[in-house]
């Protein structure tokens, strides 16, 4: 995986063209590695695969007949650090071309903006190859199309292309080709700019406010909001507005 650095942006680029940039256990690691202790001063990241895909899935060609145990290990795994995507406070905006399957389509939806290209295809093969996923997809991606048609998707093996990409809510913005890393850096530039505090809140507490009960999920809405108005970017934030200006956060 490379990593370079713009500013206050961090890019990844999955470097494993001749792969469709497949991951194995090195490439997971790497992405363990970076979000257990982003750089100083990155406030937003863009991942993008290399060589015209983001990524195939799992690399099979590494695997070898596992145990139970070993599965259920590998399996947990990829879901630590998926979470430490989701929940390590910093916005990821991820583009999506060519091949976005399987354990691909399990990173893009720990990803929190998604930019796709035309190319993008979007599928779960584990079931026509007699395995089930075990990267987080059940919880992700089915929180997104819906279990039903999650289901659908698996059994048959359906691909979508970048339109339905879109209309499924897999992407959230469609480019033309080319684009993709622009419109993505546009967006990690715009959110960079927002106070830290609130995108760390926007990331903790939407998600989880979503396997709550009404009642908890308003009470802890009720306390990302004290936490977020009550301090020097608030204050800034209402200045800023009052001044006719853009706000200038810490």
């Amino acid at each position: 995986m490379l990593v370079e650095i713009r500013d206050t942006i961090a890019i990844l680029s999955f470097n494993r063209p001749d792969k469709r940039n497949a991951i194995n256990d090195a490439l997971l690691e790497e992405l363990r590695t970076f979000f257990a202790k982003p750089p100083k001063g990155v406030r937003a990241v863009v991942l993008q695969g290399l060589g015209g895909h983001f990524s195939a899935g799992l690399d099979l060609s590494e695997q070898s007949r596992r145990e139970p145990e070993q599965v259920l290990y590998h399996s947990r795994s990829w879901h630590s650090v998926m979470e430490a995507m989701q929940f390590g406070g910093l916005p990821i905006v991820s583009v999506l071309t060519g091949a976005v399957m399987g354990g691909g389509l399990e990173i893009a939806a720990a990803t929190h903006v998604r930019v796709s290209e035309p190319s993008a295809m979007f599928q779960l093969p584990e079931g026509k190859r007699g395995i089930f996923v075990g990267g987080g997809a059940t919880v992700r991606v089915g929180r997104i199309i819906g279990p039903d048609r999650m289901t659908e998707m698996m059994l048959t093996g359906r691909r979508y292309d970048a339109q339905d990409g879109l209309r499924l809510g897999l992407s959230h913005y469609l480019v033309e080709p080319g684009e993709g890393l622009a419109r993505a850096l546009e967006l990690a530039a715009e959110i960079a700019s927002n106070a830290t505090l609130v995108n760390y809140l926007i990331i903790q507490a939407i998600s989880r406010i979503d396997d709550m009960s009404r009642a908890d999920g308003l009470f802890a809405e009720s306390l990302s909001a004290a936490l977020s108005q009550s301090g020097a970017d608030a204050l800034e934030g209402l200045n800023a507005f009052l001044e006719k200006r853009k706000p200038r956060f810490g």
